[in-house]
């Protein structure tokens, strides 16, 4: 019985839930020898994500970044790329968004916020393109040139925000705030208005937008035909090329897609919480997009899922942190870690047993 034979139960709930299971139980073996009790850690980190509307707030606004670097993982992974990219493409897209809020200021945010979609999505495409162009026309691994472009656009990024952009007057390395307009509405002041409190997080309407994207990569991914083309492409070149696709374009479109979606973080980051571009405003999220595109097997409403768990993990972690004092940040690395180690790297390791009892089962039926 071949993988594909799995149901999809199986491939996209059961098997991920299994490997999150096990690095939750090496988490709690962890906990244990620092002399902690894991009920108490696990406690401590759900309550930090869902302990009140106020804390689920920050879950969803880290859970929105993740979803955009997911995606872009994802995208990249159906053509067979491996773009490990996102933290400079965000980037990028950050300063994409940062030039449009302080050129445009004055108006209002429902007229500017989608002009910085535009600029988050053009500089992000445009950071990945030559990545994609260098591995469709010279076979220039994306691994390599990706982490070229992580390292340059950091640079860049640097040096813009301490000779170019950086605010008047300070030694800060950030740009100036941001007009009021420049300003996305944050969540709890939406709700403010229908009579609810939910406290004060940073989660705003760049949520709903990363919904959408998912929904959007689904249908460009299984309902149209450029989709069908890049799968084909990442499942077989010469098969692709067999049957009258040309794989180049593909590969580029493949790269631009993805660092357009991961420079949408940008929006959620600069203009829906830091009000300004600040130095390392991606916080390894880019990085962070890989584990989450192979929880959520590559697919839109698994990349959806991961990324709140990843969301769970990172405001989670920050609570447990804080309220158990033995835990230092570095320990909460580590468990997050372990998610990724199985989620991601070990991802395949009970998928042999799994097929197996398959196997006998559909032997068993037959006799």
């Amino acid at each position: 019985m071949k993988d594909e034979a799995l149901p999809a139960w199986v491939e996209y709930f059961a098997i991920p839930g299994i490997n999150l299971l096990m690095a939750l139980i090496i988490a709690g073996l962890v906990v244990v020898f620092m002399g902690e009790s894991p009920w108490v850690a696990l406690g401590a980190l759900l309550g930090g994500a869902f302990g009140s509307l106020e804390q689920f707030g920050y879950t969803l606004f880290y859970t929105t970044s993740f979803i955009f670097t997911g995606l872009a993982v994802a995208v990249a992974f159906h053509c067979g790329l491996f773009n490990i990219g996102g933290e400079g493409q965000a980037m990028m897209g950050g300063l994409g968004v940062t030039l449009v809020c302080l050129g445009y200021d004055g108006t209002s945010w429902p007229l500017l916020f989608p002009l910085a979609v535009m600029g988050a999505i053009a500089f992000g495409a445009l950071w990945s393109f030559l990545p994609g162009y260098l591995q469709a026309t010279r076979g220039s691994h994306t691994v390599i040139t990706t982490i070229m472009f992580n390292f340059l656009a950091a640079i860049l990024l640097n040096y813009l925000l301490v000779e170019v952009l950086i605010a008047p007057g300070q030694q800060s390395p950030q740009t100036i705030r941001f007009d009021e307009a420049g300003h996305l509405p944050f969540a709890h002041d939406l709700l403010r208005g229908f009579g609810l409190e939910t406290g004060r997080s940073p989660l705003n309407i760049t949520f709903l937008l990363a919904l959408a994207v998912a929904g959007l990569v689904w249908l460009f991914l299984w309902r149209t035909r450029w989709g069908y083309e890049m799968r084909a492409v990442g499942q077989s070149e010469p098969a692709a090329r067999y049957g009258g696709i040309s794989p180049g374009p593909m590969i580029v479109m493949a790269m631009v897609i993805s660092g357009a979606l991961a420079g949408l973080m940008g929006v959620n980051e600069v203009m829906g919480s830091q009000h300004r571009l600040v130095l390392g405003f991606t916080a390894g999220f880019g990085f962070a997009g890989i584990a989450v595109a192979l929880m959520g097997r590559n697919h839109p409403f698994g990349v959806v899922l991961a990324a709140l768990l990843f969301g769970v993990l990172y405001q989670g972690g920050s609570e447990l942190a804080f309220e158990i004092p033995t835990f230092t940040s570095d320990v909460v690395v580590v468990i997050q870690g372990l998610v990724i180690l199985f989620c991601g790297a070990l991802e395949n390791i009970f998928r042999k047993p799994i097929v197996r009892i398959f196997e006998i089962r559909r032997l068993l039926r037959e006799l």
